[in-house]
């Protein structure tokens, strides 16, 4: 098994089914409740796990019933959580999610303790991330955590995978030190001021992030697919067609597969089919973690 390195965030989801999300000052009746495991890293981790890796967890959980829950939910996944912080002086992270009769969501985070994620928290981790084969970090938690993560991969020659995710503002000049990154069509644009709406809006916004990462970009377009680009070449990777139930967690596992398929050594193309495969499986079902599929239903689905 390869190993990967997750470092993120984790939430507990408080999940309200909606016939659809609700407008500005408007109340919407609901009709199911749910608390569900997440959050960006947790979920990424989750997914790395089931995909085939060997995952360690780097996070800053509270120290109260829902961190609980949630270390509880990684041991049961074979995660190594040794280098998760318990924070006694703040709250877990929570979510607070919508999601309508079509799948999609809305979400507010408070992100709690997450944001106490430090450049200390990593440099204890610095063993595992050393012999790491890819490490896999997001941006809900601080832009100088997710900087001190990708300094010290890239000094140990581990591949970066950033999803820049929530999209908010970070050291940009960190990105030369990035092997891959993974927008989605908004993230793209408020990286390069292109709004994505077709193929070629893809390719232009490509171009633009290429010259500040190291190898490709993945900018991940929902039901169409993603559209993969290198210096050596750019093309769309459809999407599987199926009937959502729940985006929540779709992006989330995307990365985590991603991570496995390229930890692996998969050709780039290969490893994006293998990861979409896993996301679009992500979507049929409700909530973040509980939807992420296992390897064996992913190489099913791709035959």
């Amino acid at each position: 098994m390869k190993k990967i390195v997750v470092v993120g965030s984790s939430n507990t989801d408080m999940v309200i089914n909606v016939d659809r999300i609700p407008k500005g000052g408007e109340t919407v009746i609901g009709n199911n409740f749910s608390m569900i495991s997440g959050g960006k890293g947790a979920n990424q981790a989750v997914a790395a796990s089931r995909g085939g890796g060997d995952v360690t967890f780097i996070a800053n959980i509270g120290k109260d019933t829902f961190g609980d829950r949630s270390i509880k939910g990684f041991l049961k996944d074979g995660i190594n959580v040794d280098y998760i912080v318990r924070d006694k002086k703040i709250h877990s992270g929570m979510a607070l999610i919508n999601v309508d009769k079509n799948g999609e969501n809305s979400i507010s985070v408070a992100v709690g303790s997450n944001d106490k994620l430090s450049s200390k928290d990593i440099e204890k981790g610095r063993r595992a991330i050393e012999s790491a084969d890819t490490l896999l970090v997001h941006l809900e938690i601080p832009s100088k955590t997710v900087s001190k993560s990708i300094e010290l991969s890239y000094s140990h020659g581990v591949k970066v995978i950033l999803n820049p995710a929530p999209i908010r503002k970070f050291d940009r000049r960190i990105l030369k030190k990035v092997f891959i990154m993974t927008p989605n069509e908004h993230e793209a644009e408020a990286l390069t001021g292109i709004k994505i709406r077709t193929e070629n809006d893809a390719k232009k916004a490509s171009r633009k992030i290429l010259k500040e990462v190291m190898e490709a970009v993945i900018i991940t377009m929902g039901s169409r697919g993603a559209f993969v680009a290198t210096k050596d070449f750019q093309k769309l990777v459809p999407a599987f067609k199926t009937k959502v139930v729940d985006t929540t967690a779709a992006g989330d596992t995307f990365n985590g597969f991603l991570a496995v398929a390229l930890a692996e050594n998969k050709d780039l193309l290969d490893a994006v089919r293998f990861a979409n495969a896993a996301a679009v499986l992500s979507t049929r079902k409700v909530g973040a973690q509980p939807s992420i599929p296992t390897r064996k239903e992913v190489e099913k689905l791709l035959g």
